[in-house]
């Protein structure tokens, strides 16, 4: 096919789209299912309706191929799990005896049984749950999801394309199953999986799919020989297959390197591949292996991570170059727009000049229509689109929003001794023990106590007018007083306001900062039902006020007891925000750092003595590929020992992190210098306490003990037995007791349950020490 044919075949799709529905309606019919309130098939029919919507949507904004099984009642890594049969054997007689019930129940777990360990997919904030395989896993299909969402979008006329997870990111997501030894290598099991890929494959044949898209992000990163031949033979084996659909193999967010040669060869019909950001060089890398002849490439030239308009002239140019080294060219958003908000037109309070700058989920698939347009008719079909792109994209470069003389003065002039805390870490600890007296196996919670449905309706009511100001603060005031009561009753030793004036960790701070924007529905999904407006970092940061100050001020003020101050660190403020694309990562943040350091200064000289900075997201902002590590690291540790730096010897200073792989940077948590770290750990029955220790990390850790992403309440034993282990790795005088993450999602109940049960254990463990 000439390049002129391939431009007028180009049609346009995306991987995926977002789940929840305008009003989070599916968040809403879940959780009312597990309360009792929503029946099986009033959440069926709400799911159905949700994936109609999508599909219309997509179709009439002109998606010419709309993708069919990327909706979840909870993720997408779980549903393959059950795809495939992988059931864990302590979850199979739950699934058995009710299909959504078991599932709900690998995902939250019960109080029997504990769920699936959850972390994040690849760098983004989307949290997956973690397949558990072993030698003696068995393997069965199970397409009947697939089967019926497809059919589903054949019947409203539609063309369809089925996506799943490639078997080789499947196996390399997974973990070895409790009781597996620990270096079991789930990718043994490919030869055994592949059928039941093939199996999946003949009924969507069957049931009227021309294609289906087989996901491979894991490619992306640095893979073994073992692994890459791994990919060889997996599509070697399902290209081969006589009763398939065609199949288009997909990678995304990150360049392909060398298993771009691998899957270019693969018998398979089509590739999908991430042209945006870092992976712009799969362009390059594309030609040098001599392209894709006699192949279909769908190219996601619209970023699919970002909320950012696109350039739609730039994604033109690479997409004319993409003309030449395939058989068709489609255009696509770069990854599922699930990481995306829905709409920018339900935003009523930004700007209407700075919403131009702005594309969401179905602003980005009008991008993808428009460019696949474009490469198929010329420049002229869109010339007024492009026209309004441009102007856009001037607004912005020009506006003064983006560009503070001072802010960037300021981060100019910071030197290196900045960023570096004194006297070292053993002298301060002997300082922060004789300031605090505190005793061994201290306890403490992260931060948040349950966000209740009358907090949530206090801040509806002030935002309404219903309420003014002092009424939301006394409501405010008298949580604080029963957080603070419930501490210091049930023995805590550093005890935390509870943060019920925060609406989100990362939105309440982007509120107060310049530069940053808020939305009122920008929903994105974090994992199963908890869904997180992230602000939009648009111009540069400073504080023009005090932040935290006040509120833990007050509560210090109800106790003689440590009360945290507590903040968000830099690296979760850009990680867990649309960052701007028009500067490096690091120069914001230096400018968040320095904004946060002047709030942690203020937390000082207000009396605030623990003070926790967290980076939840650290790790999971890690590059992917190891050639882009080092400097990540080096510009994100010194942001947050920027943040931290300055402050008296005896003021200890705490970091936390949550659902993601420590074990590769383990250095860089050395290198942030925190007194005291949290660290999730219950799902992993400890496993980072091991790797703190193997590393011969020197300060004080405190891995969790209760999982607060699942409803069950530990008991006394099961959280005394977790210290146990942790104090194989870590030394008494080192170790902290607390929870894996804060409490905003959990309810009350369960709250003073686990929390009495982890007081409990921590002194269960004290008297053992005293004993020994």
């Amino acid at each position: 096919m000439t390049a002129k044919s391939a431009a007028a075949a180009a049609r346009a799709t995306v991987y995926g789209y977002p789940r929840q529905g305008q009003n989070r309606e599916l968040k809403k019919a879940v959780e009312g299912y597990w309360k009792g309130r929503v029946t099986a098939d009033a959440l069926r029919a709400t799911a159905r309706e949700l994936r109609r919507r999508n599909w219309l949507q997509l179709a009439a904004a002109g998606i010419d191929e709309v993708p069919t099984g990327d909706f979840s009642y909870y993720d997408h890594v779980l549903d393959t799990t059950v795809m495939v049969g992988a059931i864990p054997e302590r979850h199979r007689t739950a699934v058995t005896g009710d299909a959504l019930d078991g599932y709900f129940a690998m995902a939250r777990g019960t109080q029997e049984v504990a769920p699936l360990e959850m972390t994040k997919w690849f760098d983004t904030n989307y949290h997956y749950l973690v397949p558990e395989l072993g030698p003696d896993t068995a393997f069965t299909a199970d397409s009947a999801k697939q089967v019926g969402e497809l059919k589903e979008a054949l019947a409203l006329g539609l063309a369809a394309r089925p996506v799943l997870v490639g078997p080789v990111t499947y196996l390399l997501l997974a973990k070895p199953a409790p009781g597996v030894p620990a270096d079991f290598d789930p990718l043994t099991l490919l030869d055994r999986l592949l059928p039941v890929y093939a199996e999946v494959l003949a009924d969507l044949r069957a049931a009227g799919a021309q294609w289906v898209q087989l996901d491979e992000p894991a490619l992306v990163q640095d893979r073994t020989p073992a692994e890459l031949n791994a990919a060889e033979r997996a599509y070697r084996d399902l290209g081969g297959l006589a009763d398939r659909p065609k199949l288009l193999v997909a990678s995304y967010f990150d360049r392909l390197g060398d298993a771009l040669p691998v899957l270019a060869k693969a018998p398979v019909d089509g590739l999908a591949l991430d042209f945006t950001g870092e992976a712009a060089a799969n362009l390059d890398a594309l030609a040098a292996v001599g392209g894709l002849p006699g192949k279909r490439l769908v190219a996601g030239v619209v970023n699919g991570r970002n909320v950012w308009v696109n350039d739609l002239a730039g994604s033109l140019s690479t997409l004319g170059t993409l003309l030449g080294l395939a058989d068709r060219v489609d255009v696509s958003a770069s990854c599922s727009l699930l990481h995306v908000p829905l709409d920018t037109a339900a935003e009523r309070d930004i700007e209407p000049q700075i919403l131009r700058w702005l594309a969401f989920a179905r602003q980005k698939t009008a991008e993808v229509v428009t460019l696949a347009r474009g490469l198929a008719r010329g420049t002229d079909a869109i010339a007024a689109d492009l026209a309004a792109n441009r102007a856009d994209l001037a607004s912005r470069a020009d506006s003064p929003v983006t560009h503070d003389p001072a802010v960037r003065a300021r981060a100019s002039a910071v030197a290196e001794t900045d960023g570096r805390r004194s006297p070292s870490y053993a002298e301060r600890a002997a300082a922060q023990r004789a300031h605090l007296g505190l005793p061994l196996l201290p306890t403490t919670t992260i931060g948040s106590f349950p966000q209740t449905g009358d907090l949530r309706a206090a801040r509806a009511d002030l935002r309404a007018g219903r309420i003014d100001t002092a009424d939301y603060e006394e409501r405010i005031k008298a949580e604080i007083q029963e957080v603070i009561s419930f501490q210091e009753k049930t023995g805590i030793d550093v005890l935390v306001h509870g943060e019920p004036e925060r609406n989100d960790m990362v939105q309440y701070f982007a509120e107060r900062l310049t530069g940053y924007l808020a939305t009122q529905h920008g929903w994105v999904q974090s994992y199963g039902t908890r869904y997180v407006r992230p602000p939009i970092l648009a111009g540069d940061i400073s504080r023009p006020e005090p932040m935290t100050v006040r509120w833990t001020s007050y509560a210090q003020s109800l106790t003689e007891k440590p009360v945290k101050g507590m903040l968000t660190g830099p690296v979760t403020m850009l990680a867990w925000s649309f960052v701007r694309d028009d500067q490096p990562l690091a120069d914001t943040a230096h400018q968040v750092a320095l904004a946060l350091r002047d709030e942690v200064h203020d937390l000082e000289a207000a009396g605030t003595s623990v003070i926790q900075v967290d980076e939840p997201a650290l790790r999971e902002t890690l590059p992917l590929r190891s050639a882009d590590r080092a400097g990540y690291l080096d510009w994100a540790t010194e942001a947050f020992r920027l943040t931290t730096s300055g402050v008296r010897p005896d003021t200890q200073i705490h970091t936390h992190m949550c659902y993601a792989e420590f074990g590769d940077i383990v250095q860089a948590i050395d290198d942030l210098d925190a007194d005291v770290i949290s660290l999730e750990a219950a799902r992993s029955r400890m496993q980072v306490a091991h790797e703190l220790a193997a590393h011969g990390y020197p300060r004080e850790a405190g891995p969790g003990v209760w999982d607060i992403h699942s409803p069950r309440v530990p008991s006394t034993d099961e959280a005394a037995e977790l210290l146990r282990t942790g104090l194989k790795a870590i030394p008494a005088e080192r170790l902290w007791v607390n929870p894996d993450c804060g409490l905003k999602t959990r309810a009350w109940p369960e709250t003073r349950a686990s929390l009495e049960h982890l007081v409990t254990a921590a002194r269960t463990i004290r008297d053992e020490l005293s004993r020994s």
